[in-house]
């Protein structure tokens, strides 16, 4: 004889999973808003690491056009650590099933704040993808007055001389960790100085330095990557479903697209691994709120839509 053992908890979160899947069976205009949290079941490093730098410096000040108008060379070195590590990693389950719910269905996009390239490579079609922070993998002229940009560069490293450790044989990383270790602040990990010579040109001009195609603080973002999603947005009568995952959408514009979806009528429903009261600004009832890695739980919302996943090793 078997005793069933009934757990209200996950009972209740069965429920909402087919409450959430039963309307989006009826729902026709689907988005989604990604941000880091889509990527965390990758294993990829967050931008910003702990405590907010790399290698001693500070992240954030590396990601600006004065940062690389003064130091080309550094900052490349930060962009190739980063193209590296994103290379190094697979696209997880999420990224596999918003990339197959937007194969099946024409009136789904998915705006996204990664610049990690993992949605491209899980096969998300590009028509319905909204980079709207850029992509590490996209390289284009800092010369102002050329034009030339080139998307998917997935040559690692971009030019030979950035061929620098980037495991533990690194001194750097040792030093960057002891550094932490004994909290000295004011510590610098002091890396190569390379020839500008030495870095990525452009192959149009031949005169200006390539520079990585991400969006640095201060910068616009890109204008066409907005222009075409507000058209989609402008031309939906209603929007039935936004479905944010892995952001707190606190940032500007990224957060008003969910208030842009509300106004047509859409109901919002949330991956996240946190449940924070950021995490939660704005729910109402009738929404949903998913707490877990976002690789599990969106291809089991998914389910019906995209079938049973399989991810090629």
């Amino acid at each position: 004889m078997t005793t069933e053992v009934h757990d209200p908890e996950l009972m209740d979160y069965r429920a909402e999973v087919q409450s959430f899947r039963d309307y989006l069976k009826s729902s026709k205009r689907v988005m989604a808003l990604c941000g880091a949290g889509l990527s965390a079941a990758s294993g990829l490093p967050t931008f910003r690491g702990a405590g907010g730098l790399w290698r001693t410096h500070d992240a954030i000040s590396l990601a600006t056009p004065e940062a690389f108008r003064i130091n080309p060379s550094l900052v490349w070195q930060f962009y190739n650590y980063r193209r590296h590590m994103a290379l190094n990693v697979k696209p997880n389950p999420a990224h596999y099933a918003l990339a197959e719910l937007a194969k099946k269905r024409k009136d789904f996009i998915t705006l996204t704040q990664n610049v990690d390239g993992l949605s491209p490579r899980a096969g998300h079609p590009a028509e319905q993808l909204f980079p709207l922070h850029g992509s590490l993998f996209d390289v284009k002229c800092s010369e102002f007055f050329c034009d030339y940009a080139e998307g998917n560069n997935f040559t690692d490293p971009i030019v030979p001389a950035l061929a620098l450790p980037l495991d533990e044989s690194d001194p750097t990383t040792t030093e960057a960790r002891k550094a932490k270790e004994l909290d000295i602040s004011d510590a610098k990990v002091l890396l190569p100085e390379l020839r500008l010579d030495d870095l990525p040109h452009c192959p149009k001009c031949k005169k200006g330095l390539l520079r990585p195609g991400v969006v640095w603080f201060g910068e616009r973002l890109p204008e066409k990557t907005l222009s075409t999603a507000e058209d989609w947005i402008i031309a939906s009568k209603k929007i039935d479903l936004i479905i944010v995952i892995g952001t707190s959408s606190t940032v500007y514009p990224a957060a008003g697209y969910t208030d842009r979806a509300r106004v047509k009528g859409a109901r919002v429903a949330v991956v996240n691994m946190e449940r924070t009261e950021k995490t939660t600004q704005g729910m109402r009832e009738g929404d949903w709120y998913f707490q877990g890695d976002a690789g599990v739980i969106l291809p089991d919302l998914l389910k019906d839509e995209i079938g049973e996943l399989t991810v090629l090793e």
